[in-house]
């Protein structure tokens, strides 16, 4: 009579040890990725230098709400002093100040709904739709009537950005010379958080009556000659927050990690058993 074989045993400590250096292996991979995610422009070349064309900055044009900085000088104190008065507001005349006013403020001349400004003695002025060069040559041909040879300068004096959602420090941020690419503004708001989406920044841009809405993706070398790396006045950068927000932490890092001590605890349990 034939004797059944002896069932084998199944070498559970092995199988366990197995599991485990696979889940660890998983780990690492997951966390390598992840990782790589958190690197801007990742597809750069290993080469110490990359070149690429460096795209062209836009140049800001005067839009209703902005506010400019005017100023005229000429051999005639009596001529700069007249076209330089102004009525200066208080900070609740500026609170409260309606954008059709088209005065001058503290801060400078703000452009009124119908795109003017109220400029002493010339009276209203229109500038909307103009770079700020376009504005001075404007402003300088009208006081010329008035002062041989003076020189006009304008400038923006509320030129901003704000940045919003997965940074360290969401604001908005005036940009004194009036340039700023979009590396430097989540460099402003502290950089980008854990949690925050490098592939898919959202732009939001008003110009001309019309919003435009762009994504640009940080982990591509491309954006650094895309229309959009050049910010401009009152652009809104949003970040968006990753599928797996966790305050707590990347959650397929926390349940890996999780099983992955799971099994070792159960793999030195049943090697001391058995």
């Amino acid at each position: 009579m034939e004797r059944n074989p002896a069932p084998q045993r199944i070498h559970l400590p092995y199988r366990i040890v197995q599991l485990s250096l696979f889940s660890l292996i998983g780990l690492f991979v997951i966390a390598c990725g992840n990782s790589r995610e958190l690197v801007y422009f990742n597809n750069l070349p290993d080469t110490a230098v990359y070149h690429a064309p460096a795209p062209v900055v836009p140049e800001a044009k005067i839009q209703q709400g902005d506010i400019l900085h005017i100023r005229v000088n000429s051999l005639n104190p009596e001529t700069n002093q007249l076209f330089n008065a102004g009525t200066l507001q208080t900070a609740d005349e500026r609170r409260y100040s309606r954008p059709e006013e088209g005065g001058v403020g503290s801060e400078g001349y703000l452009v009124n709904a119908n795109g003017d400004i109220s400029f002493p003695v010339i009276g209203q002025i229109r500038v909307e739709g103009l770079t700020i060069e376009q504005a001075r040559v404007k402003i300088k041909e009208l006081v010329d009537q008035y002062a041989k040879d003076a020189i006009v300068n304008v400038r923006f004096t509320n030129f901003k950005i704000t940045v919003v959602g997965e940074v360290k420090r969401p604001a908005t941020f005036t940009v004194p010379n009036e340039r700023i690419n979009i590396i430097e503004a989540i460099g402003l708001a502290g950089d980008l958080t854990e949690f925050g989406k490098r592939d898919n920044i959202l732009l939001i841009r008003e110009e001309g009556g019309q919003r435009t809405l762009a994504r640009i993706n940080l982990n591509d070398r491309e954006t650094l000659t895309s229309p959009y790396f050049y910010l401009k006045q009152n652009d809104v950068v949003y970040v968006e927050p990753s599928r797996y927000r966790d305050p707590s932490g990347d959650r397929t890092l926390r349940v890996l990690t999780a099983v992955f001590s799971g099994l070792t605890a159960l793999g030195l349990f049943i090697y001391r058993v058995f």
